[in-house]
Protein backbone atom coordinates (compact mmCIF):
# COMPACT_ATOMS: atom_id res chain seq x y z
CA UNK A 1 0.00 0.00 0.00
CA UNK A 2 1.45 3.53 -0.79
CA UNK A 3 0.52 6.86 0.89
CA UNK A 4 -1.65 7.88 -2.04
CA UNK A 5 -3.35 4.44 -1.39
CA UNK A 6 -4.31 5.04 2.25
CA UNK A 7 -5.23 8.54 1.68
CA UNK A 8 -7.87 7.21 -0.52
CA UNK A 9 -9.03 4.46 2.15
CA UNK A 10 -9.19 6.74 4.81
CA UNK A 11 -10.99 9.63 2.34
CA UNK A 12 -13.84 9.86 5.08
CA UNK A 13 -11.91 9.10 8.38
CA UNK A 14 -10.09 12.35 6.80
CA UNK A 15 -12.69 14.52 6.98
CA UNK A 16 -14.83 13.42 10.17
CA UNK A 17 -11.72 13.63 12.25
CA UNK A 18 -11.46 17.63 10.94
CA UNK A 19 -14.65 18.15 11.47
CA UNK A 20 -13.85 17.45 14.89
CA UNK A 21 -11.08 19.51 15.05
CA UNK A 22 -13.28 22.33 13.35
CA UNK A 23 -16.20 22.47 15.79
CA UNK A 24 -13.72 23.34 18.67
CA UNK A 25 -14.10 27.47 19.46
CA UNK A 26 -10.68 27.77 20.10
CA UNK A 27 -11.06 31.51 19.45
CA UNK A 28 -7.68 33.02 21.00
CA UNK A 29 -8.84 36.85 21.42
CA UNK A 30 -11.31 35.87 23.75
CA UNK A 31 -10.73 34.78 27.51
CA UNK A 32 -14.60 33.27 27.24
CA UNK A 33 -12.68 30.50 25.22
CA UNK A 34 -10.21 29.90 27.69
CA UNK A 35 -11.30 26.48 28.15
CA UNK A 36 -12.33 25.96 24.00
CA UNK A 37 -8.61 26.86 23.42
CA UNK A 38 -7.07 24.07 25.91
CA UNK A 39 -9.70 21.21 24.77
CA UNK A 40 -8.87 21.94 20.93
CA UNK A 41 -4.96 21.84 22.09
CA UNK A 42 -5.64 18.37 24.07
CA UNK A 43 -7.38 17.27 21.10
CA UNK A 44 -4.25 17.36 18.98
CA UNK A 45 -2.03 16.31 21.45
CA UNK A 46 -4.08 12.65 21.80
CA UNK A 47 -4.52 12.86 18.19
CA UNK A 48 -0.53 13.19 17.88
CA UNK A 49 -0.06 10.28 20.24
CA UNK A 50 -2.45 7.73 18.78
CA UNK A 51 -0.27 8.10 15.14
CA UNK A 52 2.89 7.44 17.41
CA UNK A 53 4.50 10.80 18.21
CA UNK A 54 6.14 11.81 21.21
CA UNK A 55 3.72 15.41 22.16
CA UNK A 56 2.92 17.29 24.58
CA UNK A 57 0.99 20.48 25.80
CA UNK A 58 3.46 22.89 26.76
CA UNK A 59 1.70 26.31 28.92
CA UNK A 60 3.11 29.37 27.90
CA UNK A 61 2.22 33.20 29.15
CA UNK A 62 -1.01 32.53 27.48
CA UNK A 63 -2.99 29.86 25.58
CA UNK A 64 -0.93 26.48 25.04
CA UNK A 65 1.35 25.35 22.55
CA UNK A 66 1.12 22.04 20.91
CA UNK A 67 4.64 19.59 20.69
CA UNK A 68 4.59 16.66 18.60
CA UNK A 69 7.69 14.60 17.51
CA UNK A 70 8.93 11.72 15.68
CA UNK A 71 12.09 10.85 15.25
CA UNK A 72 13.12 8.60 12.73
CA UNK A 73 17.14 8.66 12.45
CA UNK A 74 19.21 11.62 13.67
CA UNK A 75 21.36 11.50 10.65
CA UNK A 76 18.44 12.15 8.10
CA UNK A 77 17.25 15.94 7.69
CA UNK A 78 15.10 17.03 10.63
CA UNK A 79 11.82 19.32 9.47
CA UNK A 80 9.91 21.44 11.44
CA UNK A 81 6.42 21.80 10.90
CA UNK A 82 4.49 25.09 12.02
CA UNK A 83 0.71 25.62 12.57
CA UNK A 84 -1.89 27.24 14.70
CA UNK A 85 -5.03 25.81 16.35
CA UNK A 86 -6.37 29.11 17.43
CA UNK A 87 -9.37 31.20 15.23
CA UNK A 88 -10.10 34.42 14.04
CA UNK A 89 -13.62 35.43 15.75
CA UNK A 90 -16.54 34.58 13.83
CA UNK A 91 -18.71 37.50 14.17
CA UNK A 92 -21.01 38.88 12.57
CA UNK A 93 -22.48 35.73 13.03
CA UNK A 94 -25.70 37.01 10.67
CA UNK A 95 -23.40 36.52 7.85
CA UNK A 96 -22.66 32.84 7.67
CA UNK A 97 -25.31 30.82 5.77
CA UNK A 98 -24.08 27.48 8.48
CA UNK A 99 -22.88 28.06 12.30
CA UNK A 100 -19.06 28.76 12.01
CA UNK A 101 -17.99 25.51 14.16
CA UNK A 102 -20.70 23.91 12.93
CA UNK A 103 -19.01 22.54 9.62
CA UNK A 104 -20.67 21.60 6.26
CA UNK A 105 -19.77 21.13 2.77
CA UNK A 106 -21.85 22.87 0.43
CA UNK A 107 -20.54 22.81 -3.50
CA UNK A 108 -17.57 21.51 -2.97
CA UNK A 109 -16.30 23.55 -0.22
CA UNK A 110 -16.02 22.99 3.56
CA UNK A 111 -17.27 26.18 5.17
CA UNK A 112 -16.16 27.09 9.27
CA UNK A 113 -14.05 29.07 10.94
CA UNK A 114 -10.34 27.78 10.66
CA UNK A 115 -10.94 25.62 8.19
CA UNK A 116 -8.11 27.39 5.68
CA UNK A 117 -6.82 29.71 8.65
CA UNK A 118 -5.00 27.39 9.59
CA UNK A 119 -6.41 24.50 10.98
CA UNK A 120 -6.97 22.86 7.44
CA UNK A 121 -4.25 23.34 5.95
CA UNK A 122 -1.95 22.19 9.08
CA UNK A 123 -4.55 18.90 8.96
CA UNK A 124 -2.75 18.43 5.49
CA UNK A 125 0.14 17.89 7.00
CA UNK A 126 -0.88 15.73 9.78
CA UNK A 127 -2.92 13.36 7.70
CA UNK A 128 0.06 13.25 5.27
CA UNK A 129 2.45 12.16 7.60
CA UNK A 130 -0.02 10.24 8.67
CA UNK A 131 -0.10 8.09 5.75
CA UNK A 132 3.18 7.66 4.70
CA UNK A 133 3.57 5.90 8.77
CA UNK A 134 1.03 3.50 7.86
CA UNK A 135 1.77 3.13 4.44
CA UNK A 136 5.71 2.47 4.89
CA UNK A 137 5.72 1.78 9.15
CA UNK A 138 8.69 5.14 9.23
CA UNK A 139 9.11 8.51 8.17
CA UNK A 140 11.52 8.87 5.74
CA UNK A 141 12.60 12.59 7.63
CA UNK A 142 12.38 13.12 11.14
CA UNK A 143 9.76 15.46 12.21
CA UNK A 144 8.79 17.87 14.62
CA UNK A 145 5.36 19.73 14.97
CA UNK A 146 4.97 23.07 16.44
CA UNK A 147 1.23 23.87 16.54
CA UNK A 148 0.80 27.48 18.48
CA UNK A 149 -3.09 29.22 20.12
CA UNK A 150 -2.34 32.62 19.72
CA UNK A 151 -1.38 33.24 15.84
CA UNK A 152 -4.57 35.32 15.38
CA UNK A 153 -3.39 37.48 18.88
CA UNK A 154 0.30 38.48 17.30
CA UNK A 155 1.87 35.24 18.91
CA UNK A 156 3.39 37.25 21.73
CA UNK A 157 4.56 34.52 23.99
CA UNK A 158 5.68 31.96 21.30
CA UNK A 159 9.55 33.59 20.58
CA UNK A 160 9.98 33.11 23.97
CA UNK A 161 9.05 29.49 23.86
CA UNK A 162 11.13 29.33 20.78
CA UNK A 163 14.33 30.92 22.64
CA UNK A 164 13.51 28.28 25.73
CA UNK A 165 13.43 25.68 23.94
CA UNK A 166 15.89 25.93 20.79
CA UNK A 167 17.55 22.75 21.33
CA UNK A 168 14.26 20.43 21.30
CA UNK A 169 13.23 22.73 18.23
CA UNK A 170 16.38 22.42 16.55
CA UNK A 171 15.57 21.33 12.65
CA UNK A 172 17.08 21.90 9.00
CA UNK A 173 14.28 23.76 7.49
CA UNK A 174 10.52 24.66 8.62
CA UNK A 175 7.48 24.07 6.91
CA UNK A 176 4.55 26.07 6.98
CA UNK A 177 1.13 25.89 5.38
CA UNK A 178 -0.76 29.24 6.32
CA UNK A 179 -0.83 31.04 2.65
CA UNK A 180 -2.23 30.10 -0.39
CA UNK A 181 -2.22 28.93 -4.06
CA UNK A 182 -1.92 31.44 -6.57
CA UNK A 183 -5.32 30.21 -7.77
CA UNK A 184 -7.57 27.86 -8.41
CA UNK A 185 -5.21 24.85 -9.95
CA UNK A 186 -2.64 26.67 -9.78
CA UNK A 187 -0.41 25.65 -7.14
CA UNK A 188 2.44 27.75 -5.36
CA UNK A 189 5.75 27.43 -3.64
CA UNK A 190 5.80 31.17 -1.23
CA UNK A 191 9.18 32.81 -1.79
CA UNK A 192 8.47 35.89 0.17
CA UNK A 193 6.49 37.49 2.57
CA UNK A 194 6.20 41.61 3.55
CA UNK A 195 6.98 42.56 6.68
CA UNK A 196 4.82 45.34 9.48
CA UNK A 197 4.92 47.91 11.38
CA UNK A 198 2.31 49.31 13.51
CA UNK A 199 1.74 52.85 14.67
CA UNK A 200 -1.35 54.71 16.03
CA UNK A 201 -1.49 58.57 16.79
CA UNK A 202 -3.46 60.59 18.42
CA UNK A 203 -4.07 64.35 17.87
CA UNK A 204 -5.10 66.08 20.85
CA UNK A 205 -7.01 69.47 20.43
CA UNK A 206 -9.33 71.03 23.49
CA UNK A 207 -9.42 69.10 26.94
CA UNK A 208 -13.01 68.63 25.86
CA UNK A 209 -15.49 68.79 23.20
CA UNK A 210 -15.91 72.38 22.80
CA UNK A 211 -19.16 74.36 20.54
CA UNK A 212 -18.31 74.66 17.09
CA UNK A 213 -20.23 78.09 16.72
CA UNK A 214 -18.32 79.76 19.73
CA UNK A 215 -15.10 78.25 19.25
CA UNK A 216 -14.94 77.09 15.32
CA UNK A 217 -11.81 79.59 13.51
CA UNK A 218 -10.01 79.88 16.98
CA UNK A 219 -8.94 76.49 17.88
CA UNK A 220 -7.24 73.93 15.92
CA UNK A 221 -9.99 70.94 14.73
CA UNK A 222 -8.48 67.54 15.70
CA UNK A 223 -9.79 65.82 13.11
CA UNK A 224 -9.21 68.33 10.48
CA UNK A 225 -5.52 68.30 10.96
CA UNK A 226 -5.76 64.28 11.59
CA UNK A 227 -6.89 64.57 7.59
CA UNK A 228 -4.08 66.84 6.46
CA UNK A 229 -1.35 64.67 8.30
CA UNK A 230 -3.00 61.82 6.63
CA UNK A 231 -2.93 63.61 3.28
CA UNK A 232 0.71 63.92 3.15
CA UNK A 233 1.69 60.66 3.75
CA UNK A 234 2.15 60.14 0.14
CA UNK A 235 2.70 61.92 -3.19
CA UNK A 236 1.42 62.21 -6.54
CA UNK A 237 2.49 59.31 -7.84
CA UNK A 238 1.76 57.16 -4.96
CA UNK A 239 5.12 56.86 -2.98
CA UNK A 240 5.68 57.01 0.83
CA UNK A 241 6.93 60.71 1.60
CA UNK A 242 8.10 60.07 4.62
CA UNK A 243 11.89 60.85 4.79
CA UNK A 244 14.13 57.56 4.38
CA UNK A 245 11.34 55.15 3.71
CA UNK A 246 12.58 53.41 0.72
CA UNK A 247 16.36 53.59 2.16
CA UNK A 248 17.15 49.77 2.62
CA UNK A 249 14.46 48.77 -0.09
CA UNK A 250 16.61 46.39 -2.25
CA UNK A 251 15.03 46.64 -5.83
CA UNK A 252 13.11 44.45 -7.75
CA UNK A 253 15.28 41.10 -9.05
CA UNK A 254 15.31 40.25 -12.43
CA UNK A 255 14.05 36.98 -11.61
CA UNK A 256 11.67 37.67 -9.49
CA UNK A 257 10.19 39.82 -12.16
CA UNK A 258 10.06 37.30 -14.67
CA UNK A 259 8.15 34.78 -12.53
CA UNK A 260 5.78 37.44 -11.61
CA UNK A 261 5.40 37.79 -15.44
CA UNK A 262 4.61 34.22 -15.98
CA UNK A 263 1.41 34.52 -14.13
CA UNK A 264 -1.48 34.91 -15.49
CA UNK A 265 -3.14 38.28 -14.88
CA UNK A 266 -6.77 39.79 -15.70
CA UNK A 267 -6.86 43.19 -14.32
CA UNK A 268 -10.88 43.39 -15.22
CA UNK A 269 -11.23 40.26 -13.50
CA UNK A 270 -9.09 41.51 -10.44
CA UNK A 271 -11.23 44.67 -10.26
CA UNK A 272 -14.66 43.08 -9.94
CA UNK A 273 -13.51 40.69 -7.46
CA UNK A 274 -12.95 43.49 -5.37
CA UNK A 275 -15.72 45.41 -6.79
CA UNK A 276 -13.84 48.78 -7.81
CA UNK A 277 -13.67 50.66 -10.61
CA UNK A 278 -9.75 51.47 -11.22
CA UNK A 279 -6.68 50.19 -9.56
CA UNK A 280 -4.28 52.87 -7.81
CA UNK A 281 -0.79 52.48 -6.62
CA UNK A 282 2.60 53.46 -6.66
CA UNK A 283 3.27 54.22 -9.77
CA UNK A 284 5.73 52.29 -12.45
CA UNK A 285 4.88 49.13 -10.92
CA UNK A 286 2.66 46.19 -11.43
CA UNK A 287 0.15 44.74 -8.88
CA UNK A 288 1.94 41.98 -8.37
CA UNK A 289 5.15 44.28 -7.72
CA UNK A 290 2.77 46.67 -5.67
CA UNK A 291 1.37 43.84 -3.27
CA UNK A 292 4.23 41.62 -3.11
CA UNK A 293 7.46 43.33 -3.05
CA UNK A 294 7.25 47.25 -2.39
CA UNK A 295 6.32 48.56 0.45
CA UNK A 296 2.98 50.54 1.55
CA UNK A 297 1.42 52.82 3.91
CA UNK A 298 -2.11 52.49 4.97
CA UNK A 299 -4.69 54.41 7.30
CA UNK A 300 -6.48 51.02 8.56
CA UNK A 301 -8.95 53.27 10.79
CA UNK A 302 -10.15 56.81 12.11
CA UNK A 303 -11.91 57.90 15.03
CA UNK A 304 -13.34 61.36 16.31
CA UNK A 305 -15.61 63.14 17.07
CA UNK A 306 -19.49 62.67 17.00
CA UNK A 307 -20.84 59.65 15.13
CA UNK A 308 -24.46 59.02 15.99
CA UNK A 309 -27.28 59.37 14.39
CA UNK A 310 -28.15 63.55 13.47
CA UNK A 311 -25.83 66.19 14.04
CA UNK A 312 -24.10 67.24 16.36
CA UNK A 313 -21.81 70.72 16.17
CA UNK A 314 -18.37 70.75 18.02
CA UNK A 315 -15.04 70.63 17.56
CA UNK A 316 -14.06 67.51 19.06
CA UNK A 317 -11.16 67.09 21.77
CA UNK A 318 -9.39 64.38 20.17
CA UNK A 319 -8.75 62.26 17.10
CA UNK A 320 -6.75 59.16 15.94
CA UNK A 321 -6.03 56.73 13.46
CA UNK A 322 -4.26 53.23 13.12
CA UNK A 323 -1.22 53.03 10.42
CA UNK A 324 0.29 49.67 9.25
CA UNK A 325 3.20 49.67 6.87
CA UNK A 326 3.67 46.55 4.68
CA UNK A 327 7.70 46.15 4.67
CA UNK A 328 10.27 44.24 2.18
CA UNK A 329 13.89 43.11 2.81
CA UNK A 330 15.86 44.92 4.22
CA UNK A 331 13.71 47.05 5.91
CA UNK A 332 13.44 47.45 10.06
CA UNK A 333 9.87 47.72 11.73
CA UNK A 334 11.70 49.68 14.45
CA UNK A 335 13.38 51.85 12.53
CA UNK A 336 10.17 52.66 10.30
CA UNK A 337 8.11 53.43 13.23
CA UNK A 338 10.76 55.51 14.32
CA UNK A 339 11.03 57.35 10.27
CA UNK A 340 7.04 57.82 10.52
CA UNK A 341 6.67 59.52 14.19
CA UNK A 342 10.07 61.87 13.33
CA UNK A 343 7.87 62.53 10.20
CA UNK A 344 4.26 63.17 11.98
CA UNK A 345 5.97 65.84 14.39
CA UNK A 346 7.55 67.32 11.64
CA UNK A 347 4.58 67.81 9.85
CA UNK A 348 2.12 68.47 13.02
CA UNK A 349 0.89 71.88 13.76
CA UNK A 350 1.95 73.73 17.32
CA UNK A 351 -1.68 74.37 18.08
CA UNK A 352 -2.28 70.24 18.30
CA UNK A 353 -0.54 67.84 20.89
CA UNK A 354 0.54 64.81 18.98
CA UNK A 355 0.79 61.27 20.57
CA UNK A 356 2.38 58.54 18.64
CA UNK A 357 2.05 55.08 20.00
CA UNK A 358 4.33 52.36 18.19
CA UNK A 359 3.41 48.74 18.56
CA UNK A 360 6.29 47.25 16.80
CA UNK A 361 5.86 44.78 14.04
CA UNK A 362 7.81 42.34 12.06
CA UNK A 363 10.31 42.12 9.59
CA UNK A 364 9.97 41.00 5.43
CA UNK A 365 10.82 37.31 4.50
CA UNK A 366 12.72 36.17 1.63
CA UNK A 367 13.46 32.17 1.18
CA UNK A 368 16.62 31.23 -0.82
CA UNK A 369 15.51 30.68 -4.08
CA UNK A 370 18.40 28.88 -5.45
CA UNK A 371 18.52 26.16 -2.42
CA UNK A 372 17.51 22.31 -2.53
CA UNK A 373 14.54 23.09 0.00
CA UNK A 374 12.23 25.09 -2.60
CA UNK A 375 12.83 22.15 -5.41
CA UNK A 376 11.88 19.35 -2.78
CA UNK A 377 8.45 21.21 -2.04
CA UNK A 378 8.16 21.96 -6.15
CA UNK A 379 8.24 18.07 -6.03
CA UNK A 380 6.08 17.32 -3.56
CA UNK A 381 3.40 19.80 -5.08
CA UNK A 382 3.73 18.36 -8.50
CA UNK A 383 2.87 14.84 -7.17
CA UNK A 384 -0.30 15.87 -5.02
CA UNK A 385 -1.71 18.64 -7.69
CA UNK A 386 -0.71 17.01 -10.61
CA UNK A 387 1.21 20.56 -11.85
CA UNK A 388 4.02 22.03 -11.67
CA UNK A 389 3.39 25.29 -8.85
CA UNK A 390 4.50 28.46 -9.92
CA UNK A 391 6.36 30.79 -7.71
CA UNK A 392 4.89 33.82 -6.07
CA UNK A 393 5.45 36.10 -3.27
CA UNK A 394 2.38 37.47 -0.80
CA UNK A 395 1.43 41.12 0.69
CA UNK A 396 1.04 39.13 3.92
CA UNK A 397 3.23 38.54 7.27
CA UNK A 398 3.69 35.97 8.91
CA UNK A 399 5.69 36.80 12.25
CA UNK A 400 7.29 33.30 13.07
CA UNK A 401 8.89 32.87 9.63
CA UNK A 402 11.38 35.57 10.63
CA UNK A 403 11.52 34.61 14.17
CA UNK A 404 12.30 31.01 13.03
CA UNK A 405 15.55 32.31 10.88
CA UNK A 406 16.10 35.03 14.10
CA UNK A 407 16.16 32.35 16.36
CA UNK A 408 16.45 28.79 15.55
CA UNK A 409 18.71 30.22 11.97
CA UNK A 410 16.46 28.20 9.83
CA UNK A 411 14.95 29.22 6.55
CA UNK A 412 11.32 28.32 6.19
CA UNK A 413 9.21 26.83 3.10
CA UNK A 414 5.95 28.14 2.35
CA UNK A 415 3.43 26.27 0.78
CA UNK A 416 -0.11 27.10 0.75
CA UNK A 417 -3.22 24.76 0.19
CA UNK A 418 -5.96 27.44 0.26
CA UNK A 419 -6.89 30.22 -2.06
CA UNK A 420 -7.12 33.48 -1.43
CA UNK A 421 -10.75 33.95 -1.88
CA UNK A 422 -11.67 31.19 0.88
CA UNK A 423 -12.74 34.08 2.74
CA UNK A 424 -10.36 33.90 5.90
CA UNK A 425 -11.02 36.11 8.73
CA UNK A 426 -14.59 36.84 7.10
CA UNK A 427 -17.72 34.79 7.41
CA UNK A 428 -18.30 31.76 5.33
CA UNK A 429 -14.89 31.29 5.82
CA UNK A 430 -14.00 27.94 3.57
CA UNK A 431 -11.59 25.44 1.90
CA UNK A 432 -12.16 23.16 -1.21
CA UNK A 433 -12.53 19.74 -0.70
CA UNK A 434 -10.43 18.86 -3.62
CA UNK A 435 -7.65 21.77 -2.48
CA UNK A 436 -7.57 19.50 1.16
CA UNK A 437 -7.02 16.12 -0.56
CA UNK A 438 -4.30 17.33 -2.58
CA UNK A 439 -2.93 19.03 0.47
CA UNK A 440 -3.00 15.63 1.87
CA UNK A 441 -1.25 14.16 -1.12
CA UNK A 442 1.33 17.04 -1.22
CA UNK A 443 2.24 16.73 2.42
CA UNK A 444 2.04 13.01 1.97
CA UNK A 445 4.89 13.55 -1.04
CA UNK A 446 6.64 16.09 0.97
CA UNK A 447 8.87 14.14 3.54
CA UNK A 448 10.18 11.43 0.89
CA UNK A 449 11.72 14.79 -1.39
CA UNK A 450 12.95 16.26 1.16
CA UNK A 451 15.02 13.24 2.81
CA UNK A 452 17.07 13.68 -0.79
CA UNK A 453 18.41 17.33 0.71
CA UNK A 454 21.88 16.68 1.71
CA UNK A 455 22.46 18.19 5.37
Amino acid sequence: MTPFEYLKRTEKKRMDELFQLLRFPSVSAKSEHKKDMKECAAWLRHHFKALGFKSRVCPTGGHPVVYAEYISDMRLPTILYYGHYDVQPPEPLNLWTSGPFEPEIRSGYIFARGVADDKGQTFCHIKGLEAVLRATGTLPVNVKMLIEGEEEVASENLPPFISKNKNMLRADVAVVSDTAQFGKDYPAVTFGLRGLAFVEIVVHGPDRDVHSGTFGGAIANPINVLSSMIAKLHDKDGKVAVPGFYKDVKPISKWEKAQFKKLPYNEAAYKKVLGVSALQGEKGYSTYERTWSRPTCDINGITGGYQGEGGKTIIPSMASCKITCRLVADQHPADICNKLERYLRKIAPKSVRLQVIKYGGASAVVVPTNGPWLDAAARAIKAGFGKNPVFMKEGGSIPIVADFKRILGINTVLIGFAQSDDNVHSPNERLRVTDFERGCKAAAALPAELAKVKV
